[in-house]
């Protein structure tokens, strides 16, 4: 690794540098985010010459560790231009750039990717490092998705389903205080419950519809004692299309925080249904806010 040290903080902001558009983008998004927070941004890029060393001549590999350097440079200065207040650490790492990120961020870092990087198809719509930092996180991450300039809708949303995303709800609160707007909480019902899930309830929807409306109270109750100045906003909805529904929430949001849930039957980092469908398709940036225990969250 090159560059400037890292040291374990609190509230750093590690973001990725490729010089792709998207990348330029998230960049610009993570500055910003860092300086609300007040905390250090770390700027990341990993060259991979470890992987591709076999393949690659010395005079290859020094180029491409200097191309490397000459971009995290250029990328600092910019940032520092714009934000002449926020601290900058520049870090080149010779390994694959998710393992840069993750290592940088260590224990309680954020993480932010753009959409898409260097070298990835349109089609594919959520670039190969992105998916493999939030697969794995266990540190929030934000895929940036969106313009760089993007319109304030002046709300944060934090997308609930059930009591164990508190803390999902407690990352929105916490959002929406440093851009002083308030916090929407939404809970999709599905409608595409079978038949025979609500013959197997006695109240059948109307059973259903009571425990939604519970999980929801409890949770803005919890984040309305915990964050006493925050405008806080429950709403529930029915839809056919969760994913769908929370995509088209995220048209109206600054920023959209979910709980990361693993795909069930599988081994090693996975990223559940829901969770990947926004992180492709959400019209804002998406915060993924980690899940640990047996059939959530992410392992290290």
């Amino acid at each position: 690794m090159d560059g400037t040290p890292a040291r374990p903080g609190p509230s750093r902001v590690v973001v990725g540098v490729d010089g792709s558009p998207p990348a330029r983008t998230a960049v610009t998004w993570a500055a910003a985010e860092a300086a609300l927070r007040g905390s250090t941004l770390f700027l990341v890029h990993g060259a991979d010459t470890d992987t591709q060393a076999p393949f690659l001549s010395r005079a290859e590999i020094v180029r491409s560790r200097q191309e490397g350097r000459e971009l995290l440079d250029r990328t600092a200065e910019a940032i520092t231009a714009r934000h002449p207040e926020l601290t900058v650490v520049t870090e080149l790492t010779d390994g694959r750039a998710a393992d840069g990120l993750r290592g940088a961020a260590a224990l309680t870092g954020t993480i932010v990717v753009g959409h898409r990087g260097l070298g990835g198809f349109p089609s594919l719509l959520l670039g190969s490092v992105g998916l493999q930092v939030a697969a794995g996180a266990t540190t929030p991450v934000v895929v940036v998705r969106g313009t760089a300039e993007p319109v304030e809708a002046g709300v944060v949303l934090a997308a609930v389903r059930d009591e164990a995303d508190v803390g999902c709800a407690r990352a929105g609160a916490r959002e929406a205080l440093l851009r002083k707007v308030p916090l929407r909480l939404l809970h999709i019902r599905s409608a595409g419950l079978s038949a025979r899930s609500r013959a197997a309830l006695p109240h059948g929807d109307d059973e259903i519809a009571r425990d939604h409306v519970r999980v929801l109270s409890s949770l803005s109750e919890r984040v309305r004692e915990e964050f006493p100045g925050l405008t806080v906003h429950a709403d529930g909805q029915k839809g056919r299309s969760v994913p769908g529904a929370l995509v088209d929430a995220s048209h109206h949001a600054d920023l959209l925080v979910v709980g990361g849930r693993r795909s069930p039957g599988y081994l090693g980092p996975t990223l559940g249904r829901t969770t990947l469908s926004l992180l492709q398709h959400a019209h804002c940036p998406v915060e993924l806010i980690p899940r640990q225990g047996p059939g959530h969250g992410s392992t290290s």
